[in-house]
């Protein structure tokens, strides 16, 4: 694995990232890890399956350059910091060639008491305008998919990525996993809860606009080399993103976004 780094918060909040892609790999709280991981994840130099990838300046294949940008294939500067770890990208000749502008982005991941903040900025360094999605695409750790239920999106439309981007109207109950899921919710400016069986994770978004919801599912996850057999089972992706309306930044503009995820208990609820 690429060489890591490790930063402690209060209480037992301790989460460990990469210079690669500024990705956080492992966050651990309350005794338990809170990310997935995948034991098959790729070494080498592509993109890491699990923890919190960072998607940036394209979301997927919406656009002309790599599939979910390159900001997750790349090494970026960290920066001394004792309560943060940060990380720095700055434009340069490999991502000209895919994306033609200056550009300055900052990663922020700080532990706290029962909570893990994420917080990405974006800097327009160029003479000219630019548009970029981006999304924290979080591998959060359950104990089952099956189990597994993402509450507080009954009432939003969806796009259904799994069926070809077609739109959806909002389900009416929470969010569940009985096979490929993969949604993209707009305007998610809410807190959402991810619940499986006592355990309750809260997830706030601050800055983006959208809400993207994804599992494999079986079939899908057979053709993953980089996913240990059922590992589909032991993750749910649930990221704050900004895909549907892209941010439009003016030359010396600046755009943060963030996601706050947070322990609770779901005895109760």
């Amino acid at each position: 694995m690429h060489n890591t780094l490790l930063m402690s918060g209060p209480g037992d909040s301790r989460v460990e990232a990469t210079a690669f892609g500024a990705q956080a790999l492992s966050w651990h709280c309350r005794g338990r890890e809170r990310l997935y991981l995948s034991p098959r994840a790729d070494v080498s130099g592509a993109a890491i399956r699990g923890g919190v990838p960072v998607i940036f300046p394209q979301f997927a294949a919406r656009g002309p350059g790599p599939r979910h940008g390159f900001a997750r294939t790349l090494t970026w500067e960290t920066e001394p910091d004792p309560e943060r770890l940060r990380f720095r990208l700055r434009d340069r000749e490999e991502t000209r060639r895919h994306w033609p502008y200056r550009f300055g982005a900052e990663l922020d991941v700080e532990p706290g008491e029962d909570r893990l903040r994420i917080t990405l900025t974006v800097h327009n360094a160029d003479a000219d305008p630019f548009e970029f999605s981006a999304a924290l695409h979080t591998y959060l750790a359950v104990g089952d998919i099956a189990e597994t239920q993402v509450h507080g999106l009954e009432d939003r439309p969806y796009i259904d990525s799994a069926r070809g981007g077609a739109p959806c109207p909002p389900s009416g109950a929470p969010v569940r996993f009985g096979g490929e899921v993969d949604r993209i919710y707009a305007d998610t400016r809410r807190l959402l809860r991810v619940t499986d069986g006592e355990h309750m994770l809260r997830f706030e978004a601050e800055g983006f606009a959208d809400t993207v919801v994804w599992n494999p599912g079986a079939e899908l996850a057979a053709g993953l080399s980089d996913l240990e057999p059922d590992g589909y089972r032991r993750f749910v992706c649930v990221e704050a993103a900004q895909v549907l309306q892209p941010v439009r930044l003016q030359p010396g503009q600046t755009w943060t976004g963030a996601q706050i995820l947070t322990v609770q208990s779901n005895r109760g609820c």
